[in-house]
């Protein structure tokens, strides 16, 4: 008798400690860090606030439409980024090269911030705002 009592009990705890570690992994998986990279994943856009005129036209012509990059002569890559046609035109090439950080070229990297924009006005489709 004192066997069997034994024997449950063992039984029982073990299944505790079974439903314990899963209970813990389940809880370590879903508290997992987003290691993408950088802060992107802590960015918060108002996708509505962002503008052709107000955000991408100068983002754009300070970091890309710069002397010997994307200028009025230029033929590198998608060519001159001068106006809304020109950068439209051009634009999941221009999300594909920041997002990869192979633009722009010669400087830092854009910013979390400035990648969610350009995404924002992407999704938007490409407004001339």
């Amino acid at each position: 008798m004192f066997v069997k009592a034994l024997k449950a009990k063992f039984i029982s705890m073990r299944k505790y400690i079974v439903v314990s570690v899963i209970s813990l992994f389940v809880f370590a998986v879903s508290c997992k860090k987003n290691n993408s990279g950088g802060d992107e994943g802590n960015i918060q856009i108002n996708c509505n606030t962002v503008t052709f005129s107000g955000d991408i036209a100068t983002l754009i012509s300070t970091k890309c439409a710069t002397s010997g990059c994307h200028d009025a002569s230029s033929t590198n890559g998608p060519g001159p980024l001068i106006n809304h046609a020109s950068i439209k035109a051009s634009a999941l090439q221009i999300q594909s090269a920041v997002n990869a950080n192979r633009m722009p070229q010669g400087g830092p990297p854009l910013s979390a911030t400035e990648k969610a924009k350009i995404k924002c006005w992407i999704d938007a489709g490409t407004p001339n705002n």
